[in-house]
């Protein structure tokens, strides 16, 4: 009988060391499993080293630290809960898997959201017991936050925070079948800025057979180039005082620099813009801009699975009343700073009667930065040897009018509506079926590369799950996306 039939404490030998989980719920569980060493002292603001190997057994039944940040600041800090584990090492990863003993399951590793500055894999939204249960074995990584794994400077690698990503990639594909994974079946999914994460490894060729299939969800392909993405960084130092480096701000009081990272990148929000940390084309991990490369047919092998929430912006323009607060002049200046046609907001205008200023701005930002871009990558892949297929997810949350906003989902697709935490965003009264569906849907494409609607083509297919039971929609609001010229780059 295997350890997690006998309810013993399970035991895998890895690369580095013995690990010992726990069988929680029924499937086996192990957590805060080192991938890399700590970034600190010599290590830190450099690519990610390999982990000091161990003798004797290690405890793996707690999430391991987390990278240095703090909450989301209120209101979103009641809506999206991001809890914080301290110590130095940060670069860590929890595995959830039926059962040690299998062999060649489908394996999905999950890279949190968060604008590269919150989350962690210790937020409860994405606990792997579900996908363990239905034979996914369940990888969730950490990695470099901030400055710490975005802040680009002349004397240190860029995309620390991707090269984390990188080696805990290198880590499942080494280590993973000891736990009972297929290392050639490898899926990796993000929301957000893991997605964003995503979309670059895709373009990097430094990720080549490191993964079988790839999830976007709300998260689209973007860089900046370096002088461009060091301007966080630069402000940051000037803040501090000190030369924007990174042997200067290695000197800086962690607390200190976390709070200059947060005083600089605080006010806006993803959507109306900010200043932020972002993926920077650096011309060795990245050699070229990602939306460029994937539709030139980067990764074009892999297959991929990618959509959006319908009311993406609620989650940052409601909850602060920014919907009620937008007038109508302020939506025409934002018309022309983002250089939205006079014809696509009528459009929008058109199909949204009785819609605040607000939310018209809000239905134009979701589409021109999330849905827009995805639905281009799903055309550019139509000839491609990896399938594509498109998601929409609709249903509203009655929590503060949020309606189908951004992470909405995530609950869904990992089955955790009955936590807490998960409630906070969804409500009480969550629909389980939805929940079943559409966690079935991501099961399915990371075992079988098919989470069941027809793959991308002419017809413009999209699975929407909304308040009734999900339904294919060809060519949804249509309309609206052929408003839109390709964007100057």
């Amino acid at each position: 009988m295997s350890d997690v039939e006998t309810g013993s404490a399970p035991e895998v030998r890895t690369a580095y060391g013995t690990v010992r989980g726990a069988v929680e719920r029924g499937v086996a569980v192990f957590r805060g499993i080192p991938y890399a060493a700590a970034p600190v002292g010599a290590l830190r603001f450099r690519a990610p080293a390999p982990p000091e190997p161990w003798t004797g057994v290690r405890e793996a039944v707690a999430y391991g630290p987390t990278a240095p940040k703090r909450p989301y600041a209120p209101p979103l800090d009641r809506l999206l809960p991001d809890p914080a584990v301290p110590g130095d090492g940060w670069l860590n990863l929890n595995v959830w898997t039926p059962s040690p003993g299998a062999a060649a399951l489908p394996v999905l590793v999950w890279i949190h959201g968060g604008s590269l500055v919150h989350g962690s894999s210790a937020v409860p939204v994405y606990d792997g017991t579900a996908f363990a249960r239905d034979g996914v074995v369940l990888v969730s990584v950490n990695y470099r936050l901030g400055v710490e794994g975005f802040g680009v400077f002349p004397d240190a690698p860029a995309n620390r925070g991707l090269l984390d990503q990188l080696a805990a990639l290198e880590w499942v594909r080494d280590n993973i079948a000891a736990f009972g994974g297929d290392p050639d079946r490898v899926t990796v999914a993000g929301e957000s800025a893991g997605a964003i994460s995503i979309a670059a490894l895709l373009a990097s060729p430094r990720s080549a057979g490191l993964l079988r299939r790839a999830v976007l969800q709300s998260g689209a392909p973007a860089a900046l180039p370096p002088a461009a993405g060091r301007r966080t960084t630069e402000l940051i130092a000037r803040r501090l005082r000190a030369p924007a480096t990174a042997e200067a701000l290695a000197a800086v009081d962690p607390e200190a620099l976390l709070t200059a990272q947060t005083e600089v990148t605080s006010g806006g929000n993803p959507l109306t813009g900010r200043t932020s940390f972002q993926i920077v084309v650096d011309g060795e991990l990245l050699p070229h801009d990602p939306v460029a490369a994937l539709h030139a047919g980067a990764s074009a092998g892999i297959d991929l699975l990618t959509g959006t929430n319908s009311e993406e912006y609620r989650l940052w323009f409601v909850p602060g009343g920014l919907t009620e607060r937008i007038s109508p002049l302020q939506l025409r200046l934002a018309l022309l700073k983002f250089r939205v046609p006079n014809a696509t907001a009528r459009t929008y205008r058109a199909n949204r009667p009785g819609a605040t200023p607000g939310e018209i701005l809000g239905a134009l930002a979701t589409d021109l930065l999330l849905r827009v871009p995805l639905n281009r990558l799903a055309d550019a892949r139509t000839t491609a040897p990896g399938s594509t297929y498109v998601y929409e997810f609709g249903w509203p949350t009655p929590v503060q009018r949020l309606g189908a906003c951004h992470a909405l989902e995530l609950g869904f697709v990992f089955d955790t509506l009955d936590h807490p935490d998960t409630r906070a965003l969804t409500g009480p009264d969550a629909p389980g079926e939805l929940a079943s569906a559409m966690h079935r849907a991501w099961v399915d494409f990371a075992a079988h590369g098919d989470p069941g609607w027809p793959s991308w083509d002419a017809r413009r297919p999209v699975t929407v799950f909304g308040p009734t039971a999900p339904s294919l929609v060809l060519a949804p609001r249509d309309d609206e996306l052929r408003c839109w010229k390709p964007r100057r780059r």
